[in-house]
């Protein structure tokens, strides 16, 4: 695992075949999350940015949704994994 940060990122969801599944798509989203959160810091009236923000964290939110209905146990490896609250 690296650290990036302050989280742990781990490097098993990054390889070539994984691409297209939730645990790679809902790690890209907290990646896009935490650097435009980064950048509201600078720029609070960002108001594009805030609203890409909400349309990336509904997204990343419907596919957690979906991976709880369809799979518990390996949401509950990827919510511990990325830190993420439920």
């Amino acid at each position: 695992m690296k650290k990036k940060g302050g989280r742990k990122i781990s490097l098993f969801m990054v390889k070539e075949e994984n691409i297209g599944s939730v645990e790679f798509q809902v790690f890209s989203f907290t990646n896009k999350i935490h650097k435009i959160a980064s950048h509201l810091e600078l720029h609070k009236k960002d108001l594009l940015s805030q609203r890409g923000l909400r349309k990336i964290l509904a997204k990343r939110r419907r596919l957690l949704d979906y991976l709880a209905k369809k799979n518990l146990v390996r949401y509950n490896k990827l919510i511990s994994q990325l830190d993420i609250r439920e």
